[in-house]
């Protein structure tokens, strides 16, 4: 657009300089000639005083119409100006910049939703949720349980609930609550039991509007694969019927904060294991079972590798080939992928090597530590998109870590862009504070 009005100029500037030049031919005294004259070079400084003007302008906005487009400085995170997205990085380059965040942490570059969760015995993460929750569309504190008490259904965990923390995000934003419940209760008896049903949903709902929650995140599908009920494609659909039931009650609360909203249902399903989906595998039909009652679905496409088996926390093609069994192709599978949180960890993993496999997950300052004691060479392993480094203890033991990177990241968020999914975070507190501003 810029270069035709550039090209418009032109034209525009002849056509007044012939128009002067016709109509001082036509007049034929001395007077006349010099007045028209004045007046063709009074015009043709105009005109170039105009398009000099115009061809400031035009630089200026195409410059910055460019800048944009490109992924100028001015219009990406920080981490990007610095140069720290990338496969080739050093333990230094992340001892020295890790802390460094950009002074608009308001700014968000992920535009899809983002679940991020919190977890009490890690305080950290409450600070980095007040000071980030711009960049954070739901968070969710690990809060509560219900569970069997005798012959009741209890909800416990509000002893965990920090009124003062949630007044504070309220006050900084715009971000949802919705504190993550699991479900503990006996499944086979919650699940036949219409009394029960409506008790558990009946004490979630009460706890929503007392605290004056957004919602809930609710985890059960696991607890059900371990019971067992999975398997029984009867007590498989009383299962979906009870979510369902909760979705649509929650959906029919107006909250009192925003009578334009409902509370929310997110609820949390594992990865399949392998390529052929297993019969307790959350698959597609219970994808498409759920979406018009539960608002967003928490995959948690993390811990691939365990200390008995070393190696990547989430592989990039894991996570891809995740989303292909679950949601599909096509314009369908697209519209089931968008309530898909797509889970990224913010922990990492230490695992043994040699004399005996073992180790497990590490934090923020455990890495860093790592970093500093042992120096090592950080290596991009291009299968998984993962960061890894390899030690040896004062032992003399092997040990691989794997810890997200800020390219790790990069290239899981561009993943969930692809599909127009969200992402959800385990645990926020975890993670190194510059992780933040690429969100």
């Amino acid at each position: 657009m810029a270069k035709k009005r550039s090209r418009q100029g032109g034209p525009s500037s002849s056509h007044r300089s012939e128009r002067v030049e016709s109509s001082s031919q036509n007049h034929q005294t001395h007077g006349s000639v010099k007045s028209h004259t004045n007046r063709h070079r009074w015009l043709t400084t105009f005109c170039i005083l105009f398009v000099a003007i115009f061809v400031l302008i035009y630089r200026q906005n195409y410059y910055f119409s460019t800048t944009v487009r490109d992924g100028g400085d001015s219009n990406r995170p920080y981490v990007h100006q610095r140069g720290l997205v990338k496969t080739d990085l050093t333990y230094r380059e992340i001892l020295t910049e890790n802390s460094k965040v950009s002074e608009n942490i308001s700014q968000r570059y992920f535009r899809n939703p983002v679940l991020a969760y919190i977890t009490p015995w890690n305080s950290k993460g409450y600070d980095l949720a007040k000071k980030f929750s711009s960049k954070i569309t739901h968070l969710s504190p690990v809060w509560y349980e219900l569970k069997n008490e005798g012959s009741k259904l209890v909800l416990n965990g509000r002893h965990n609930a920090d009124r003062g923390w949630i007044s504070d995000i309220r006050m900084k934003g715009n971000s949802l609550i919705l504190p993550r419940v699991v479900l503990e209760a006996i499944p086979v008896d919650l699940l036949k039991k219409k009394r029960l049903r409506e008790k558990a949903i009946n004490l979630i709902i009460t706890e929503c509007k007392e605290l004056e929650y957004d919602g809930i995140v609710l985890e059960s599908w696991s607890r059900w694969v371990a019971y067992g009920i999975l398997h029984d494609s009867d007590k498989r659909n009383m299962a979906l019927k009870f979510i369902k039931q909760l979705g649509e009650a929650m959906h029919s609360v107006h909250l009192e904060r925003n009578g334009k909203t409902n509370l929310q249902l997110v609820y949390v399903i594992g990865p399949p294991r392998t390529d052929k989906l297993q019969e307790h595998d959350f698959g597609p039909e219970d994808l498409q079972a759920l979406s018009d009652a539960v608002d967003g679905f928490s995959l948690m496409t993390y811990d691939y590798s365990s200390p008995y088996n070393p190696g990547p926390n989430a592989p990039l093609k894991w996570i891809r080939s995740t989303l292909h069994l679950l949601a599909g192709a096509g314009s369908k599978g697209r519209r089931l992928a968008e309530k898909i949180f797509v889970g990224i960890n913010f922990y990492g993993n230490d695992f043994v090597l040699s004399k005996g496999l073992g180790g497990g997950p590490i934090i923020s300052h455990e890495y860093l530590s790592l970093l500093e004691e042992h120096k090592p060479l950080i290596q991009w392993e291009e299968d998984s998109a993962e960061h890894f480094f390899l030690y040896s203890d004062n032992q003399q033991v092997q040990h691989a870590v794997f810890y997200p990177s800020l390219m790790s990241l990069a290239v899981r968020l561009e993943e969930a862009l692809s599909w127009g999914a969200g992402i959800s975070i385990w645990e926020i507190g975890q993670g190194l504070e510059y992780f933040f501003d690429i969100l």
